[in-house]
């Protein structure tokens, strides 16, 4: 799982944070972590959000199968986002689609609390929460077929060649995760450099349960909503890729 603010003002990267390699540990199952686990500064009103809306919204993992449809109470799309941010994104792409219903991942205190903020404020009810490592609930908490979509929007492109490893989108993880994915369901992923657009397209293409849905890179779909800071890079002539791809039935 990744941790993800908005494109230009996203990447929470060794070299950008200070921290070192050694601050990713592999977990206690052994892979290796596509985050650092650090909390950062939580403000007043998203530590009140954790504590009011977090028992409402939020799954405690658990390493058991999750029932989407008794956690959200009731039978709609399932689509799963992984590294949310500061939730800005998730927010607008809940609202403008009721009819679906998001199961989203942040391992950040201070972006589970914004994005419980926004929540409250805009009245919605289709967003779930679960704060922790995106393998750990691929692996323990969902199921085969499960999903009919899945988000991962601007993950830590971890940019230095001897960190590319800790990439989230990798062969392995992309092989667990088209397993959970039902036929016809989709992949989305987007990224604003250009080196980690090209490994996850490598990936995305090698993988034989998925399909590519445009002849390489696809154009941005309208459910995705343009950032303040993708419209300031774009300005600036800075790139970013989308990439979209559907489960072979």
């Amino acid at each position: 799982m990744t941790v993800t603010t908005e494109p230009g003002d996203r990447h929470n990267t060794v070299a950008q944070t200070g921290a070192s390699a050694a601050d990713v540990q592999p977990s206690s199952h052994g892979h290796i972590r596509s985050f650092v686990r650090r909390q950062g500064r939580v403000s007043p009103a998203q530590q009140r959000a954790v504590e009011t809306w977090l028992p409402r919204f939020g799954i405690p993992y658990a390493a058991q199968p999750l029932d989407l449809t008794q956690a959200f109470g009731r039978s709609a799309p399932k689509i799963l986002e992984i590294g949310f941010g500061m939730g800005d994104s998730t927010a607008a792409i809940a609202l403008a689609h009721p009819e679906n219903d998001y199961l989203c991942l942040e391992v950040h205190t201070p972006g589970v609390g914004n994005l419980l903020k926004l929540i409250d404020a805009q009245a919605i009810t289709n967003i779930r929460i679960i704060q922790h490592d995106a393998v750990e609930v691929l692996r323990d908490m969902l199921g085969d077929g499960s999903l009919d979509g899945v988000h991962i929007f601007f993950p830590d492109p971890w940019h230095k060649a001897r960190h590319n490893k800790r990439r989230l989108i990798q062969a392995p993880f992309i092989a667990a995760l088209a397993q959970k994915i039902t036929p016809g369901g989709y992949l989305h992923a987007a990224t604003d450099w250009q080196d980690y657009a090209e490994q996850a397209l490598r990936v995305l293409d090698a993988e034989p349960l998925l399909q590519n849905t445009a002849s390489g890179y696809a154009t941005r779909p309208a459910y995705r909503p343009l950032t303040k800071f993708e419209k300031r890079g774009i300005k600036l002539g800075h790139g970013v890729w989308d990439l979209v791809f559907k489960k072979i039935a």
